[in-house]
């Protein structure tokens, strides 16, 4: 990555001001960049099925770059059984494997960069670093319950309900997991969001329901795990990793 990094974040800045400029219908916009969401998942050819489904993504600048959560790869690959981390695109029962690898992480702020083999497909638009306002409407389009239909993303409605701490203090310093500690040392702020997601909707793009340029990246279990730690069904609510840190890491 960082010997073609300029080159390829040259890519995303043309795209912020070429492509998606004038406000849309949401269906409109929703038939544009349905070709950009992307499941992503591992394949093992003697494993039944062969595919394992584990979220979504969504391409951005070359064609050939995939922005996901990093919670959504695997801990391990099981290259004796030769399992290969996988990009799928298409539509209902076609779908076309891309074999990937990892370019770039951010295990902090839950993202990972991904490069396919083949392609390019269609890119999506990123909004500008600048904080969105809370009141602003998005929509959000991923894979809820996975792909045992098929690929037929899904696209939800909403608005930013808060812009919020990634951890809130407890009252009681008991309370807090180890895992709430180190975040509140290298805390950050989220979106949260008025929509209900579901573990396959993690990596889902957050986007401007006017334009379609992506604002930020849908996580379902990351944040969640640290906001509502005894949340045992859907809420109502979500949160999204700014777009901001999807700039950064393509700047690596």
């Amino acid at each position: 990555m960082r010997l073609h990094g300029l080159a390829f974040y040259a890519a995303v800045l043309l795209g912020l001001f070429c492509h998606g400029a004038n406000s849309a219908d949401l269906p409109d916009i929703i038939d544009r960049i349905r070709p950009s969401i992307v499941s992503v998942g591992t394949v093992m050819p003697l494993r039944r099925p062969s595919a394992q489904f584990r979220g979504t993504g969504f391409v951005v600048g070359d064609g050939r770059h995939i922005v996901t959560n990093h919670h959504v790869l695997p801990e391990l690959i099981d290259h004796a059984k030769r399992e290969t981390l996988a990009v799928f695109s298409g539509r209902g029962s076609k779908a076309t494997v891309h074999p990937a690898k990892i370019v770039n992480s951010d295990p902090e702020h839950d993202l990972v960069l991904l490069e396919i083999s083949n392609g390019p497909l269609p890119a999506m638009s990123l909004a500008p670093e600048s904080r969105i306002r809370e009141g602003e409407e998005i929509a959000f389009t991923g894979f809820p319950i996975g792909t045992v239909l098929g690929l037929y993303p899904v696209t939800h409605r909403g608005i930013i309900s808060a812009i919020t701490p990634i951890v809130i203090p407890s009252n009681n310093s008991k309370d807090l997991t180890a895992k709430q500690i180190m975040r509140m040392r290298n805390r950050f702020e989220v979106y949260q969001l008025d929509g209900t997601a579901y573990p396959g909707n993690s990596g889902s793009p957050v986007y401007d329901a006017q334009s379609g340029k992506v604002v930020g990246v849908l996580n379902s279990v990351f944040v969640k795990d640290t906001k509502e730690t005894l949340l045992e069904r859907p809420s109502g609510i979500s949160y999204a990793i700014p777009v901001k840190y999807v700039h950064e890491l393509l700047k690596r």
